[in-house]
């Protein structure tokens, strides 16, 4: 069986979760490569909503293996609460496993991540201030404090104190605050190290000897390719690296253990903060279909930006990622509305057409999307199952994406829920039946 990467391929919020949760039903492991808690999957099993932040989406099956791997920068405080919440809901974190090495993002991260948004002012870059860019700033420092520290008191105390003293100007607004206080800080941490260390491990062992057993690992990315720190639209992007590569570096493995790289893509387009949008909408038709799509923010609550289709963008990530196969999410959002618009090729300063992802940030921040308009459809698309069962508006939409973007869509999602899926036939060695699945024994 495959390594099999799961990628977003927008500005993330592309559904990647249900995804992954669908996939994870044949899946041995799933691990989670890259973010923080900055990153929200929303998963619907029968009427039930979860919510994850950092614990991987297979969670849900009783045993599956779900790992945290070295390229995440986990919150002690949140990691623990999240197992907490699904304890209370009866569901078994026993396959939960977090990487020694992962980076832990400390109370002096959030509050700088805060204070640097402050400063920037109207330049605000649109984090969710959970401390993931300055935990990664200081794991490229080498004042970074991982997993395993937590199991070491005087290594724990001496680590905090390193990392606290280059920052003690910036942080000088805070002096006061409990939260920094060294002792307290070192207490806290520990007793979070013991609640924690029944799940601390070698993750890369794990993927190694599964994929040496011929079992099928999923790799999870967090955000989306277009917010990469080094392919993204910079400055606007997140701290880390969501595209397929960084799923080798953030788990441990060589490229040669990724066979599949599935991206996922709204049937329209979002993103979150700020930064540029040649495909954005602004007005009523937008919120239209943020309401229809529920386009709120997991972690933040934040409403997000809508725009149309960007196969612009969406060419441009299918590259970086090698994208084997397309999977279109919330094709259902987009029912009643007509035409619908498809943004081709962009248009920059003096008109200039741009077929390709322009890599000058000048020209992405100015360039404007060339819409094609298709017809589209009004019945409902819930009970779709097949191909056949989708409005032709709808069939023709979809050929669209997968003729000018060259790669097959191997999934349809058609609603929330875990069943509301239309598998095309061209990933099922992959896709399990499409059924409603139990909810996890209580």
């Amino acid at each position: 069986m495959p390594g099999l990467v799961v990628v977003g391929a927008q500005w993330g919020d592309e559904g990647k979760g249900k995804v992954t949760d669908l996939l994870a039903e044949r899946a041995d492991v799933v691990i989670r490569y890259q973010g923080g808690n900055n990153a929200g999957h929303t998963i619907v099993r029968d009427g039930e909503v979860f919510k994850f932040h950092l614990i991987p989406s297979g969670i849900l099956y009783p045993g599956k293996l779900c790992l945290i791997g070295n390229g995440v920068v986990v919150d002690p405080k949140v990691i623990t609460d999240e197992i907490a919440g699904l304890h209370t809901r009866g569901i078994d974190t026993s396959g939960l496993k977090i990487s020694a090495n992962a980076h832990l993002i400390m109370p002096y991260h959030r509050l700088l991540d805060h204070a640097g948004e402050l400063r920037l002012g109207e330049q605000q870059i649109g984090t969710t201030r959970r401390g993931i860019g300055p935990c990664y700033a200081d794991k490229a420092a080498r004042l970074g404090i991982r997993m395993q520290d937590l199991l070491d008191e005087k290594i724990l105390k001496q680590k905090i104190y390193a990392a606290l003293e280059p920052k003690r100007l910036v942080l000088r607004p805070y002096a006061k605050d409990p939260e920094l206080d060294l002792h307290a800080m070192t207490e806290e941490y520990r007793t979070l190290g013991h609640r924690l260390e029944p799940y601390i491990a070698d993750t890369a062992r794990i993927v190694w000897d599964s994929l040496d057993a011929g079992r099928l690992v999923i790799f999870e990315g967090a955000q989306g390719t277009l917010l990469d720190i080094d392919h993204g639209t910079y400055p606007f992007v997140t701290s880390s690296n969501p595209v397929a590569g960084a799923a080798c570096v953030g788990a441990g493995v060589g490229p040669r253990s990724i066979d599949e790289v599935w991206g996922v893509a709204k049937a329209y387009t979002t993103r979150v903060g700020s930064g540029p949008f040649p495909s954005e909408l602004e007005s009523e038709l937008a919120d239209r279909i943020r309401e229809a799509g529920g386009e709120f923010g997991t972690t933040t609550g934040r409403p997000r930006r809508i725009g149309w289709l960007d196969l612009v963008a969406l060419r441009y990530a299918i590259r970086l990622n090698g994208l084997t196969g397309l999977v279109i999410t919330k094709l259902d959002a987009l029912t009643g509305i007509d035409p619908l618009g498809v943004a081709v090729r962009y248009l920059g300063p003096d008109q200039v057409s741009f077929d390709d992802f322009p890599y000058h940030q000048s020209i992405v921040h100015k360039a404007t999307a060339e819409i094609v308009e298709l017809p589209g459809w009004h019945e409902s698309l819930s009970d779709a199952r097949s191909l056949e069962d989708l409005p032709p508006q709808a069939r023709d939409y979809l050929e669209l994406i997968g003729d000018r973007l060259g790669v097959p869509v191997v999934l349809v999602g058609v609603g929330p829920g875990r069943d509301e899926v239309i598998r095309t036939g061209a990933g099922d060695h992959l896709v399990p039946e499409v059924a409603p699945a139990p909810v996890p024994q209580r």
